[in-house]
């Protein structure tokens, strides 16, 4: 899915900043696997600015108790990531962690993420400058499972500075809307796996009833739902395929629809931004 976004009040030094999202990928082996590396040489080939991979990276089975969850994530999270590890873009990969991965082993998730090179926000922001203009990436700690601060996740953003927020729960941004958050990006959904055609979906899940899938505005929010590679329950999906999003975000107010080359090297100010502390504050 292409999707241009206009933004009011984002930079013009950075219209035409491309975005991949790619989320809930549940891996196993056997299912998720396949269409996983797929999708890796998909948005590759895309050539992205930045890649944002917004959770659930492991499955919580039903009816497991948390020894067996943490044996799941043990035997999962690894090797998803070392194929997420593959990944590709100007400006670095960056991660959250959905419901999934909090129900089995946080830690683990997080560090076989970190140990790929792919950062993990939790309930932080981090800076990227080029050519004098700056923008946020910020990550919010998963609403279901964990305990996630939006105050303290953009605690050191200057006021009237632009802010891309990844929070794992759509429905949640009623509440960003009341926050200085130009774009926010989630998953969860699924898009509900199974849509029957003029009925949608037989089920959707908590905080994601009400922005399931695609673009929405909030007030003065632009929020988009990514439906996921991954499946839960059934290993299946009926007219809702897997999705990778490539968001062009523009600033609202350019009269010229030419794509910007955005920066051609990587910052690294980003880099040295991401990577502080990254044993003790996202653990």
């Amino acid at each position: 899915m292409r999707v241009e976004v206009p933004l009011v009040g984002w930079p013009y030094a950075w219209d035409g900043f491309k975005i991949a999202q790619l989320s809930d990928f549940h891996y196993d082996e056997y299912f998720s696997a396949v269409p996983l590396r797929s999708a890796i040489n998909i948005v590759n080939g895309l050539q992205p600015d930045l890649v944002v991979l917004t959770g659930d990276f492991v499955t919580v089975p039903v009816f497991a108790d948390y020894l067996h969850n943490a044996e799941r994530a043990e035997k999962d999270a690894e090797p998803c990531a070392r194929l997420l590890g593959a990944l590709r873009a100007r400006f670095g990969v960056i991660a959250i962690l959905g419901n999934h991965d909090l129900g089995s082993d946080r830690q683990l998730v997080t560090e076989s993420l970190q140990s790929h090179d792919i950062p993990v926000l939790r309930n932080r922001s981090i800076p990227i400058e080029w050519e004098g203009s700056r923008i946020w990436l910020s990550g919010v700690d998963d609403v279901l499972r964990g305990k996630p601060d939006i105050n303290r996740t953009l605690r050191a953003v200057p006021r009237n500075e632009p802010v891309v927020l990844l929070v794992h729960e759509p429905d949640i941004a009623d509440q960003v809307a009341l926050h200085s958050v130009n774009l926010q990006l989630s998953g969860h959904s699924h898009g509900g796996q199974i849509r029957f055609p003029l009925i949608g979906p037989p089920y959707l899940p908590k905080l994601a009833h009400k922005y399931p899938r695609g673009l929405y505005r909030i007030g003065p929010l632009t929020l988009y739902t990514n439906v996921g590679l991954g499946t839960v329950r059934l290993p299946m999906r009926f007219n809702c395929p897997p999705e990778i999003t490539l968001l062009t975000l523009r600033a609202a107010a350019a009269a010229s629809k030419e794509d910007r080359s955005p920066p051609q090297r990587t910052s690294e100010h980003m880099r040295a931004s991401l990577f502080v502390g990254r044993s003790s504050q996202n653990l």
